[in-house]
């Protein structure tokens, strides 16, 4: 038993023991996605310095929840991955996200972090609105691709390129963020600079219906 443990046979007990520190289950929101480098971890978690961020990727992979992988030479880098396990956290992450979201305090407007905001959409995507024929969507976020496969009553988010996109959407988290909650025209962010689009840009707006917000509490 560690100083910090609470020491008692619950199972949420222990499971806080292991990920209940702060900021380790954003180490573990940043890796859903999959492996990331220590650069990319801070640069998704600010507000942790490096000797905090450190000492919690230590804990996760000594508590069996991460891995610390070393590249091939050529890339003389590491990478941080989710074991199998470490994985199983993400509907546990889900079922945080939809309970906080109806918080009356949830700061909508902050900063948000491409793996929290597509964590999030994956969170709150209603599959069975999406009735209409299937699309295709490529989303740009930062330096990152993903691919957004909807209709006939289902919904999928994944890292990568559509092979035959019927939209492209490039922009930034706070932008796509304030697009989907319907706090932004996608008009207004194209001729703003904030966002890009190529194709057809009705292929966008059928997904912004499929992220409902659940009543505050």
């Amino acid at each position: 038993m560690t100083p910090r443990s609470y020491g008692e046979g619950c199972a949420a007990a222990h499971a806080l023991d292991l990920v209940g520190e702060r900021w380790a289950l954003l180490v573990v929101r940043e890796l859903i996605l999959g492996p990331r480098r220590f650069t990319d971890l801070r640069a998704g978690i600010p507000g942790a310095g490096p000797n905090v961020l450190s000492q919690r990727l230590r804990e996760l992979d000594h508590a069996g929840v991460i891995r610390h992988r070393r590249l091939e030479p050529r890339a003389a880098s590491s990478v941080y991955e989710l074991t199998e396990w470490g994985r199983d956290l993400e509907p546990v992450l889900q079922t945080l996200g939809r309970w906080g979201v109806r918080s009356p305090a949830m700061p909508f407007g902050a900063p948000i972090s491409v793996s929290a905001l597509i964590l999030s959409l994956r969170t709150m995507a209603d599959g069975r609105s999406a009735t209409g024929p299937p699309v295709d969507v490529e989303l740009h976020l930062d330096d990152e691709r993903f691919h957004v496969r909807a209709g006939r009553g289902r919904m999928e988010i994944d890292r990568g390129n559509a092979e035959d996109a019927d939209a492209v959407v490039a922009t930034d988290p706070a932008t796509l963020n304030a697009l989907l909650l319907g706090d932004r025209e996608l008009d207004d962010a194209v001729r703003s600079g904030q966002a890009r689009v190529q194709g057809d840009p009705a292929a966008f707006a059928s997904l912004q219906r499929l992220f409902p917000l659940p009543a505050a509490a």
